[in-house]
């Protein structure tokens, strides 16, 4: 049996990726959704299928496998004194590497450490980083296998302990065993905001690549000096309306960056797992963030 072309975010209408994009973000709940949803359901397509047609499809889009060989892979925990107490992360690096590598630290979207940000993780790891990809959720358990239900549990998360997680999360990865002092940042959504926030943090971060994410607080934009490539989904109204005075506090504190933003995507153009996915924006954008590594990170030595 032939399968079924994959569904893309042109195959709805732009109400349903709105609507949509309210409820991961929790400005509406599942029934909000489909009832908003519902007046755009024809034939046998119900708000319900709507719903289920833009939800992650993870294994179907998995790039590297959990056991791939030329990968090391194994979950850390580490002490965040400033946060929760105790965090734990997925770390992934090349089985076989030679010298110290650089090092990446991956953020995920607001689900926690879901198995898409564990691909992105080994993904990178392939390109020869050490990489590492906190869980948000830890402290509550850890991600709990359901898009759903992470979601709610997130919104339990005390902000303030967890931002404070990611910065211990950065400090211990970029003493890691193995790597050459060098850190960069990347985040998706959720993520692109807390890699903002990073960025404002860490004096000795070298390159973030926030992904749609929120701007970090004007004033502490000075205080960025790692180089930064922002990527923008050309429709994002939630995320988009922070840009113009994000970018006008770049320019004020001369901060490196560069900004892309593709026609035509969506909010979360480059998770693979959804409709809203872009293939060929994602693959620029990805190679834009391989190059913002490259330049910034393979220098040996802390603080080089």
């Amino acid at each position: 049996m032939a399968t079924p072309p994959r569904k893309t975010a042109s195959d709805f209408d732009p109400e349903v990726l709105r609507l949509f994009d309210q409820y991961v973000h929790g400005v509406i709940d599942r029934r909000g959704f489909l009832t908003g949803a519902a007046r755009f359901a024809v034939g046998a397509t119900t708000a319900a299928g709507l719903l289920a047609a833009l939800t992650p499809q993870f294994a179907a889009a998995q790039q590297v496998k959990p056991d791939d060989k030329r990968l090391q892979a194994k979950y850390v925990e580490f002490d965040s004194p400033q946060g929760y107490g105790k965090a734990r992360g997925y770390l992934v690096r090349p089985a076989k590497a030679k010298g110290p590598l650089p090092t990446v630290l991956v953020v995920h979207e607001n689900r926690g450490l879901n198995p898409h940000i564990e691909d992105i993780t080994r993904r990178l790891a392939l390109e020869g980083y050490i990489v590492f990809a906190p869980d948000a959720l830890f402290p509550l358990g850890g991600y709990p296998g359901d898009e759903d239900k992470a979601r709610a549990e997130f919104a339990k998360l005390d902000q303030t302990k967890t931002r404070q997680d990611f910065i211990a999360a950065a400090h211990w990865l970029k003493g890691v065993e193995g790597g050459n002092g060098k850190l960069g940042v990347v985040g998706f959504c959720y993520g692109g905001g807390m890699s903002n926030f990073l960025a404002t943090q860490l004096p000795d971060l070298a390159a973030a690549a926030p992904f749609y994410g929120p701007a970090p607080a004007v004033e502490d934009v000075p205080k960025i000096k790692a180089e930064l490539l922002v990527v923008l989904a050309a429709t994002d109204e939630r995320v988009n309306a922070g840009w113009p005075a994000y970018e006008a506090a770049l320019k004020q504190a001369n901060v490196r960056y560069e900004l892309f933003q593709p026609p035509g995507t969506q909010h979360g153009f480059n998770n693979d797992t959804t409709p809203r996915y872009d293939e060929a924006a994602a693959k620029e954008a990805w190679k834009r963030t391989l190059a913002l590594f490259e330049r910034n990170l393979r220098k040996a030595g802390k603080g080089a």
